[in-house]
């Protein structure tokens, strides 16, 4: 089989509701779509979600690395020679771990098509459906209890909390979501914001809260932080910021400074990358969860089949598509009650 075309689409996506995280506002992402074509008629889709805090590109590199880069490389070659075509364009891509993960994507969507089955099974495949968390940015109480109430209503039962701009602000909500809704299961995601000494605060403000995971207190580069916050409280830790390569997640294994580990693929490059950071997390006994950017359907989509497929992958945070205004893909999977599950198609369940 040999590639003919590769052609990719911009998008520009406008959020439903403005967010706020520890360290910026978002109110729109770029995302691009890679459509990979190959002489047999089978074709592969990819898609990129530029972050240039997480990822550290912006959509003008992204969009010059397809031009200039990706295509060039691509069209001529066998596409089941994902490993050697992705060692090649990391050369040349060292600082765009989406525009990778976009490329991988659509070589792996290319493979599960030939073999006729979705991609969760062509990756090893483990289980065929996963719980999902969504995600509540910095809001004031009121907003936080009543988006919350939403969610509820609509089926989800794992709340994300953003936070790390106030503790003291952050302890109050936590505890009244705890008191509105007793059964729920909830998970906080520190931004980086918080210190060492914040961060033991916090634990011990909300011990009767019973938070699940504690993600990214402290600022990414100084992995004693997250250690010695480890070492000093109840709640499992997870590495997010702090972990964006297969040596970030062996380092940080190796020191113990962690419990747990958010797999973004736009972070780390792709399915192939998340699989070897996931390998390295289950050899260190430390659960992995699998997370996303400001990314549309598609994008999604590639993160809920990789969660698919690995035992260790206890955990989703799989609900960037819900914030779009106006994603252009649809069915790609089945979202009711906070599970997720695959539409069954074969590959990334987009026909082509």
């Amino acid at each position: 089989m040999t590639i003919t075309n590769v052609g990719y689409e911009r998008l520009e996506l406008e959020l439903l509701i403005p967010y706020t995280i520890a360290y910026e506002e978002i109110s729109q992402a770029t995302n691009f779509i890679l459509k990979i074509e190959t002489d047999s008629g089978i074709v592969g889709f990819g898609c990129a979600a530029p972050d240039i805090t997480v990822t550290h590109e912006s959509a003008a590199d992204v969009e010059h690395a397809i031009q200039n880069i990706i295509i060039p490389i691509l069209k001529g070659r066998n596409p089941f020679m994902g490993s050697l075509i992705l060692e090649e364009l990391s050369h040349q891509l060292p600082q765009k771990s989406s525009a990778l993960a976009m490329v991988d994507m659509a070589l792996l969507d290319i493979s599960a098509k030939k073999m006729q089955v979705p991609l969760y099974q062509l990756l090893g495949g483990y289980r065929t459906e996963i719980a999902t968390s969504i995600t509540i940015g910095i809001l004031p109480l009121e907003e936080t209890l009543k988006l919350a109430s939403d969610y509820i209503k609509q089926g989800f039962f794992i709340l994300k909390i953003k936070g790390g701009h106030s503790l003291q602000e952050d302890i109050e909500k936590l505890k009244k979501i705890r008191e509105c809704f007793p059964h729920i299961q909830l998970r906080f995601d520190g931004n980086q914001g918080y210190s060492v000494e914040e961060t033991i605060a916090f634990n011990k403000a909300v011990k009767e809260v019973n938070i699940e995971i504690l993600e990214q207190p402290t600022k990414p580069g100084f992995d004693k932080h997250l250690g010695e916050v480890r070492d000093s409280i109840h709640m499992p830790i997870m590495a997010d910021e702090s972990l964006k390569s297969v040596k970030d997640a062996f380092r940080l294994a190796k020191n113990q400074r962690i419990d747990m580990v958010n797999i973004k693929l736009m972070k780390v490059g792709g399915i192939h990358e998340g699989l070897r950071v996931n390998a390295v997390a289950k050899a260190a006994n430390l659960e992995a969860m699998v997370g996303c950017l400001d990314e549309c359907s598609l994008g999604i989509s590639a993160g809920l089949h990789f969660a698919l497929s690995r035992s260790n992958v206890k955990y989703a945070d799989l609900d960037g598509h819900l914030e779009f205004k106006n994603d252009p893909f649809s069915g790609l999977f089945h979202l009711k009650n906070g599970i997720l599950r695959p539409n069954e198609r074969y590959g990334l369940g987009l026909k082509g």
